[in-house]
């Protein structure tokens, strides 16, 4: 998945105040800072990506339970 997609994603999900973000299996090398603006998240599900590292502003993430 591009980066302007899940920026657009992002900005979608803040938008909407959505709780759950699904960016299973997208092939996400890096995640950008902007995820940090998610706080009404409570799940967020990464897996079956090529993280290696996440941005500081995951700790913004106060509210997530999985």
């Amino acid at each position: 998945m591009k980066k302007d997609r899940v920026l657009q994603l992002i900005e979608e999900v803040a938008r909407e105040k959505q709780l759950v973000l699904d960016l299973s299996m997208k092939g996400l090398t890096a995640l950008p800072p902007e995820i940090g603006k998610l706080t009404n998240l409570t799940e967020l599900n990464l897996s079956g990506n090529h993280l290696k590292t996440l941005p500081v502003e995951i700790g913004e993430l106060k509210n997530l339970t999985e």
